[in-house]
């Protein structure tokens, strides 16, 4: 699916080094792959890590690029994009990681036809274990949404949805990671807390999420009925949960995921 189309990433952070270093690891050859990044130090990192071409020039790498990956911040987007603009064929796929930036904004501004897939992938793909949704833009083909997903596969699981739901996935798995991080570091806090060595807190606690999801992904039964095999009645693991509850844990972590999504609503001016 990806032979022989060269790959431009337009803004070289964090995300993009991450895919970047996913489609290595798959085989896609380092000279099919390029970089545009308007910072020396992240281009000095960039070219000591990867073979691949890496410029300042957004242009350059457009015109180079048969699928252009757009991975800037959503604030830059309208002047990015409005750069990119005398680059862009109709000829060229478009994949937008950018939170809140809707595939309609960017086909208004890039007014050739262009074809647009949107994602939200999430940090994990640095170690190859995102979690990324796609959509498709209204010139996307069914072809675009399966390069997409080759790309994406590379650094971990990809679902497909409608755009409508794109900013419930942002606030989801898109910032999800930094939830499940701040959990990790209040167990280990609770750990010392309670007298364990800080070290000794933290592989616990490392640890416990990572083999709950593990469980959760391998049996495939839902998260109530595996917490109910570990609640004994009368024990220790339902007063925790009492105090969860009291809390309002659930209603918490709901409420978190509504704050980012809405913020993501925000950043596309819905």
């Amino acid at each position: 699916m990806l032979k022989g189309k060269r790959i431009g990433f337009i803004g070289g952070g964090n995300m993009a080094e991450a895919i970047i270093k996913g489609l290595l690891t798959a085989g896609i050859p380092a000279n099919a792959i390029l970089v545009a990044e308007p910072a020396a130090l992240r281009r000095d990192f960039l070219t000591s890590e990867f073979a691949a071409e890496i410029t300042d020039d957004n242009l350059n790498v457009a015109n180079q690029a048969d699928i252009i990956i757009l991975a800037i911040k959503p604030q830059v987007a309208a002047s990015v994009l409005t750069g990119l603009e005398p680059a862009i064929s109709a000829d060229k796929l478009i994949i937008s990681i950018m939170a809140g930036i809707s595939t309609d904004l960017i086909e208004k501004t890039l007014t050739n036809g262009v074809r647009v897939v949107r994602s939200m992938p999430n940090t994990p793909a640095l170690i190859q274990s995102a979690a990324t949704a796609i959509c498709p833009g209204r010139k996307a083909t069914a072809q675009d949404l399966e390069i997409a997903n080759s790309i994406f596969a590379c650094v971990g699981t990809v679902v497909s949805v409608p755009e409508k739901q794109m900013d419930a996935v942002t606030g989801l798995s898109g910032s999800g990671p930094a939830y499940v991080f701040a959990f990790i570091e209040a167990l280990s806090d609770a750990g010392v807390k309670n007298g364990l060595p800080r070290d000794v807190a933290a592989q616990l606690a490392v640890q416990t999420v990572l083999g709950a999801a593990l469980m959760a992904s391998k049996t495939g039964e839902h998260p109530a009925l595996l917490r109910e095999k570990v609640t004994s009645p009368g024990g220790t693991t339902i007063a925790a949960l009492h105090t969860l509850e009291n809390g309002c844990f659930h209603g918490v972590v709901m409420s978190a995921v509504d704050a980012a999504c809405q913020r993501s609503k925000e950043l596309a001016g819905k």
